[in-house]
């Protein structure tokens, strides 16, 4: 077996092209498995009204209770807002929504403040639910533009037996 002597002279060079390749691996590895999330919590900043002689005043609207009361069966036998009874029509409480709304949208206006709680019986179907919620939350209006109506929403608590 024969041993070579190095030559302490000798250069070494070290080979760019490889470690260019390793680099553009990696870049192409994040590139690909980096992951776009959006914005966290609710930016919808409102921001004060310029000060006016006095408060402003708003048109707080009263609380609205929807009952849904349903056969043992699960189906729809009424709709009331509060003193108004729409029989099992939905349409007919969107259109009395939309006429105690208004067509003012913004800070303070009607819509901001309006509230509604949901008073379902424990047996009604879901679909029922849904299309109340549906029938109070908005449309969309001839041009695709979504219309919001109510956007606070809440359920009665469960009553207890």
């Amino acid at each position: 077996m024969k041993i070579e002597k190095k030559n302490p002279d000798a250069k070494v060079e070290m080979q760019m092209t490889p470690m260019i390749d390793i680099v553009f691996q990696l870049l192409t590895f994040f590139i690909m498995t980096f992951k776009i999330v959006a914005a966290e919590g609710d930016f919808d900043i409102k921001m004060p009204l310029a000060a006016s002689e006095g408060p402003p005043a708003i048109d707080k609207l009263p609380p609205m209770k929807v009952r849904l009361t349903a056969t043992s069966g699960g189906q729809l036998t009424k709709i009331r807002l509060n003193d108004n009874d729409f029989g099992i029509s939905f349409d007919g409480l969107h259109n009395y929504i939309i006429s105690v709304i208004g067509d003012d949208r913004g800070p303070g206006s009607r819509q901001e403040t309006a509230e509604i709680e949901l008073d379902c019986d424990p047996q009604l179907h879901y679909g029922n639910v849904i299309r109340a919620i549906t029938a109070v939350s908005g449309y969309s209006d001839a041009d695709g533009n979504i219309v919001k109506l109510v956007e606070k929403i809440r359920f009665t608590p469960p009553k207890r037996g």
